[in-house]
């Protein structure tokens, strides 16, 4: 009979919604290694940590840091948020069909031979529980979109309007984020998931994008949609979070607040989402039929470029601070986030190894300060 128990709770909710996790009747002193899968679209994704249990046999993930792992802090949601692709495994992450809940399995096992020294040690003991988290919870609805050339999917929760409203924008892997906006809508937030490229009927790659897409994608939102405020909050994560910023400063009427994910803090080349015609230094943006101008775009600073996995020349070399060194097209590519009046919120990540969100970020709340900015700012 087994003695080692799992308890979560809830062991069935929403995705956003933090999981408390415990261990009982291990061998007191002993270590319990806790491994979780999450099958994913691609293959199975997974995290694995090691913990000391107590004089009474028990562990709390969330008091408890783990010995050894993928982490070393007292999160249980380390378990989710530390998981990896398994060997052979493609994909994201997130599920392209936001309807599918994730389910992952949690496989607490004894190192055996463990334990305090003066009382019998460890056995092999093994448990396992079911953990399942919904992207899409009751109530809400799932309708696509294909108005005035728009592409996208829009999630409403069941309540009455008009409702706080976000425009959600993917990144470089382009396609339709029905994820991150479902979640959204699962909080009461109406959400638009809104495709720009790699989506149905859109062009294969970022480059050349016109700017006008969007505006014709905000203006649905506020004639249609009844966001609270009468106007939408505008969303997204890497080339989205540079997008999303972008489109604040170019049509700051129309937008209410921005939510930046791992942003950019300039227009950049269209770099590895590039129409192969362009190259990596192609333009990623139009207004007007015209490109704006990027970073990359004949920087003097830059003598090499890492997407191609050409070294740098040397370890201290960073091709995002090299480019800052042309002033003259720093200039020409920053976005100008002070045209901006509304509420503005980025997330980043200070070891972000695509690019500097966290540097991005902060630029960009000293400009706004800078520049006398009033309403909330949050990073």
């Amino acid at each position: 009979m087994t003695a080692l128990r799992l308890h979560v709770t809830p062991a069935d909710g929403p995705l956003w919604e933090r999981r408390a996790i415990l261990i009982d009747g291990a061998t007191p002193g002993s270590l319990v290694t806790v491994r979780a899968t999450t099958a994913r679209d691609g293959g199975v994704w997974a995290a694995q940590a090691t913990y000391l249990a107590d004089d009474d046999g028990r562990i709390d993930l969330d008091a408890s840091p783990p010995v050894s792992g993928d982490y070393r802090t007292a999160d249980a949601m380390g378990l989710f948020w530390s998981q990896r692709p398994e060997q052979g495994t493609t994909g994201v992450p997130h599920p392209a069909d936001a309807t599918r809940p994730l389910r992952t399995t949690l496989v607490a096992r004894t190192e055996p031979g463990t334990g305090h020294l003066d009382a019998p040690p460890a056995v092999v003991d093994e448990t396992s529980t079911d953990i399942v988290q919904r992207l899409l919870v009751s109530g809400v609805t799932r309708t696509e979109i294909r108005d005035h050339g728009l592409v996208g999917t829009l999630f409403r929760p069941a309540l009455d309007g008009p409702l706080p409203t976000v425009i959600v924008m993917n990144g470089s892997g382009g396609g339709i984020n029905e994820a991150r906006a479902a979640q959204y809508a699962s909080l009461g937030i109406q959400a638009l998931a809104l495709g720009y490229f790699r989506a149905p009927g859109l062009p294969r790659y970022i480059s050349r994008t016109p700017l006008e897409y969007f505006e014709t994608a905000l203006g649905f939102v506020i004639d249609e949609l009844d966001p609270a405020g009468g106007r939408p909050l505008v969303s997204g994560q890497s080339r989205g979070g540079e997008l999303s910023l972008l489109l604040a400063a170019t049509f700051p009427e129309l937008v209410l607040g921005v939510v930046a994910f791992v942003p950019a803090a300039f227009v950049f080349g269209a770099q590895g989402a590039a129409d192969p015609a362009d190259g990596w230094d192609g333009p990623t943006w139009t207004r007007d039929g015209e490109p704006l101008e990027h970073l990359w775009h004949d920087n003097a600073g830059v003598t090499w470029q890492p997407w191609n996995d050409e070294p740098a020349p040397t370890r201290h070399r960073d091709v995002y601070v090299d480019g800052l060194h042309d002033r003259d097209l720093v200039a020409a590519s920053r976005i100008p986030v002070e045209r901006f009046s509304g509420p503005v919120a980025c997330v980043s990540g200070l070891d972000d190894r695509a690019w500097p969100s966290s540097m991005a970020s902060r630029m960009v709340f000293a400009t706004l300060a800078r520049h006398g900015h009033t309403a909330e700012r949050l990073h």
